[in-house]
């Protein structure tokens, strides 16, 4: 069973940047699932932000983070980047790693609704505020 940990959360000022970490805890090796960074921010639901699939690192963002934001694997270290930039207020979330096996090239979804996906972190919390 795959258990998703994520770190990096933190208060930032608008302008910084965060790096965000997703690992697994059971020493299961990310690099054999498609990997997505959602976020909630409080009173909203929550949002597709960017992801990355399986097999050929196919990348997707949603058009708020787009330029700002880079997912990026670290086989090596069994982690997931989610590198932020330019932070802004509109920021300010929860954000929460999420797994699947399903999405293994030339696509992953940043819509729950599309398409689910199975594991889920609990998240590491993101201020932007000055």
């Amino acid at each position: 069973q795959l258990q998703i940990v994520e770190s990096g959360g933190g208060l930032v000022q608008p302008g910084g940047s965060l790096r965000l970490s997703c690992g697994a805890s059971t020493g299961v090796a990310l690099a054999n699932y498609a990997i997505g960074w959602f976020r909630q921010a409080p009173g909203k639901a929550r949002e597709g932000v960017a992801c990355i699939s399986e097999v050929d690192g196919f990348t997707s963002y949603s058009d708020s983070v787009k330029s700002r934001f880079t997912i990026a694997r670290d086989n090596a270290n069994n982690i997931v980047y989610l590198q932020m930039n330019n932070l802004e207020p509109d920021d300010t979330a929860t954000y929460y790693c999420a797994a699947d096996r399903r999405y293994r090239q030339g696509w992953c979804p940043l819509s729950e609704t599309l398409a689910p996906w199975n594991y889920w972190g609990q998240g590491t919390r993101v201020t932007v505020s000055s």
